[in-house]
């Protein structure tokens, strides 16, 4: 089945709307709620999920609505913290009796509401929340993003088969992101032959790692698997610059912010990453994405957006099938949908678990842009488990 908004989303390319439901006023609403760090460390990310998602509110909204129906985005700042996302919940289901959810967090706080919502039958669809115990919660969690083990082992053949890699070195974060991913790398590495010759763990929020880069450096591995928030990334990459490190940082959709570039500067080039956006995706799905978020906002869209986008857009066009509200439904829907083609690439489907099969992209950072470098696309890699 071809994606029913695909005609939507070609004919939006370019275009700013100014407002959210301009061809349906006067319908009751779809409430939708959506969990975002508006505030605190992930500030920046929060931003981007909710920009991008209300460009996708407005899409629809201005093409009509869900059979009728104009969407109403309920948003709440979860401060990427688990105990503030649990009273998030409580306040879409109880106060606000959402239909459904957009995860737009990070692993921590989408693990903590998952099996919230999962007990009140509510759908939820994480964006970029890469740990497997979220889609664990059951059957009305789903995932649009990678699983942390499988962006890993797509870093993995990244080092092993682009760039040849025979050494690596894995600089970790100490958080359920960083383990995740870090997880897939070792495994993949082993599959490839590349010895890993140091592992080594690091505080979320350090801002000092000259002590980790005097031991890479004398290490000099091929590759350094590297994985952190923009922040981290930003200021791992200048001093691993100002230090001399020779080898390639390899990183992940942590590194995937217009923030990152910002703050590195000159010591972003040439960084490789994999993340859940193809920048130079020709598709009408993808550029929809990319052009509409350029010319409504004058900023970069990033894979954090894209992937908020997508699960959005994907419980839109549950809702359109199911021509109900009610959350089984809509839980049914999302279960049965098939090649939906989103910004971030074409969801095949999504498995028992809730979670979805697509390419992972790689990308690297070039001229002060994020471009094109390839994509792993082995059913071996990005097949996510189903038990």
């Amino acid at each position: 089945m071809r994606n029913p908004f695909r005609w939507l989303l070609i004919a939006f390319t370019g275009l700013v709307v100014c407002s959210l439901a301009v061809s349906v006023i006067g319908a009751d609403p779809i409430k939708i709620g959506l969990h975002a760090p508006l505030t605190g460390f992930a500030a920046a990310d929060g931003l981007s999920v909710r920009q991008s998602v209300e460009l996708a509110v407005r899409q629809i909204n201005d093409a009509g609505g869900i059979n009728g129906r104009p969407i109403q985005l309920v948003i709440y700042d979860d401060r990427a913290d688990a105990k503030e996302a649990v009273a998030v919940a409580a306040k879409l289901i109880e106060q606000d009796k959402v239909a459904a959810v957009v995860g737009g967090s990070y692993s921590a706080p989408m693990r903590a509401v998952a099996p919230i919502y999962q007990q009140a039958r509510l759908p939820m669809v994480a964006g970029f929340a890469v740990h497997p115990d979220i889609t664990r919660a059951g059957d009305f969690v789903f995932r649009v993003g990678m699983l942390g083990p499988i962006e890993g082992a797509a870093a993995g053949d990244v080092a092993g088969k682009f760039l040849k890699a025979k050494t690596a070195c894995q600089m970790t974060m100490d958080n359920d992101f960083g383990r995740a991913l870090a997880e897939g790398f070792r495994a993949r590495a082993a599959q490839l032959g590349i010895k890993i010759v140091w592992e080594t763990l690091y505080p979320l929020g350090e801002m000092d790692f000259t002590p980790y880069l005097a031991r890479l450096r004398q290490l000099n591995p091929d590759v350094v698997f590297t994985s952190g928030y923009y922040n981290e990334a930003a200021q791992f990459c200048k001093q691993a610059k100002d230090m001399g490190l020779k080898s390639q940082i390899l990183g992940e959709e942590g590194f995937d912010s217009p923030k990152f570039i910002e703050i590195a500067g000159k010591a972003s080039e040439g960084v490789i990453i994999v993340t859940n956006l193809n920048r130079d995706d020709a598709r009408p799905a993808a550029r929809a994405f990319i052009d509409g978020y350029r010319k409504l906002y004058k900023m970069e869209p990033d894979m954090v957006g894209a992937s908020n986008y997508d699960a959005f857009l994907v419980i839109a066009d549950a809702l359109r099938r199911a021509k109900s509200t009610d959350p089984k439904a809509i839980r049914d829907a999302i279960a049965s949908t098939r090649n939906f083609d989103g910004a971030t690439g074409t969801i095949s489907g999504f498995n028992a678990l809730g979670e979805c099969t697509k390419p992972i992209q790689a990308q690297v950072v070039k001229d002060g842009q994020f471009r094109y470098y390839g994509e792993v696309s082995d059913p071996a890699i990005i097949t996510p488990p189903d038990k």
